[in-house]
């Protein structure tokens, strides 16, 4: 880290879970509920068929891939990610949901092997298994010395952030929030004494003054506020005018950087009074090679975002954004036509920002073009 900088590494989804537990060394119970496919192996052959031969059981390490060798080159600070899974081998089905995700504890090394800072837990799967899931989950990660944020035993643990000290004296708080919009259901929502998720039911100015209130409550000099927040459909490039202003209510409140995700492809990178927005990171580990319907997304395209900030002001000093491919439930480096791809469709829909290719093969934020 240079001196007055702190650079964070986020990503989107990290589905540990179903397919990726299968291939790992302790795979757990593969009977789902989904109505189409009833075992978790299926996408393992559906991956396959596609890709070619998976060589299971894998190293803790081969769903990161060339991810480990990008973080290890670029040694950032604090690294954040979105573990969209339970860690139970318990629990029952959640009611009412089409898809459950879960993995074995003894896989937790697949894990632990990325480092990351802050596991965040607010999103539409991490009470796949109910409310004793999500409490194995809490435990296994508490255990193996793992930060979350986002949810919690009560209300009040799942809407404190997770604080990471930096060097110079400062910490990285990170917040999660689970928005409805995304598909996390109102009775996940943590409450006194009750197990859940940070909920966020809409994304009305009210919500946002609520979440401006805890940054508020516990942001101090040399503390930078990420806020990281699953939200959103699926698809599509479009960003909701009401999540664009939830946004930038949330910077005006103090946050530093607006951490989105649930989209399984990018979605616009903003910058808003010089604070980094991400609108949606897109997929970044999971079993989803295979499954037709939105080819046009290129969702097996995946991005590493390195977001360096000035220590002192939250300033966006640069972003670098790294484009690997999921081949095999494995992270490679994507080749250069889909480089160059994922670049120009960032460019198109990115308003007010500008995207082009770095000397080393990554994406980046240009300066702004001039106003005609």
């Amino acid at each position: 880290m240079s001196t007055g900088t702190v650079t964070l590494f986020l990503c989107g989804d990290v589905m540990l879970g179903r397919g990726v537990d299968q291939i790992l060394a302790r795979p757990g119970d593969p009977r789902l509920r989904e109505e189409y496919v009833r075992d978790a192996r299926a996408y393992v052959r559906l991956v396959e068929s596609v890709s070619g031969p998976v060589p299971a059981p894998v190293e803790p390490s081969w769903p990161w891939g060339e991810a480990l060798r990008v973080l290890e080159v670029a040694a950032p600070d604090v690294r954040i990610v979105n573990l969209e899974t339970s860690v139970t081998c318990g629990g029952a089905f959640a009611p009412g949901k089409a898809v459950h995700y879960r993995m074995h504890p003894d896989n937790l090394p697949a894990l632990t092997v990325a480092r990351p800072d802050v596991c965040v837990l607010a999103n539409n799967h991490v009470l796949d298994f109910g409310r004793p899931g999500l409490l194995d989950t809490l435990e296994v990660l508490d255990r193996a010395g793992l930060r979350t944020a986002g949810a919690g035993r009560t209300a009040e643990e799942a809407y404190a952030p997770a604080a990471v000290p930096v060097p110079g004296g400062g910490r990285v708080l990170v917040f999660g929030l689970g928005a409805r919009t995304s598909g996390v259901p109102p009775r996940w929502a943590a409450g006194p004494g009750l197990p859940g998720v940070a909920y966020l039911p809409d994304l009305s100015a009210a919500s946002a003054a609520a979440a401006v209130r805890r940054i508020r409550q516990v942001k101090r000099a040399g503390d930078l506020v990420v806020l990281s927040v699953h939200w959103g459909s699926n698809w599509g490039y479009r960003v909701p005018r009401e999540q664009v202003g939830f946004a930038h209510a949330l910077v005006d409140g103090g946050a530093d950087v607006v951490h989105g995700h649930s989209s399984h492809h990018p979605r616009p990178v903003e910058v808003y009074r010089g604070r980094l927005v991400l609108h949606g990171c897109g997929d970044f580990v999971d079993d989803y090679e295979g499954i037709t319907g939105y080819e046009e997304f290129r969702d097996d395209l995946r991005l590493a975002h390195l977001a360096t900030l000035e220590a002192d002001t939250g300033r966006l000093l640069r972003l670098r954004m790294v484009v690997l491919r999921s081949r095999r439930m494995r992270l490679e480096a994507a080749p250069a036509a889909d480089r160059a791809w994922l670049c120009g469709v960032l460019d198109r829909i990115s308003d007010g920002v500008r995207v082009g290719p770095a000397p080393d093969g990554s994406l980046m934020l240009l300066p702004a073009r001039a106003e005609a």
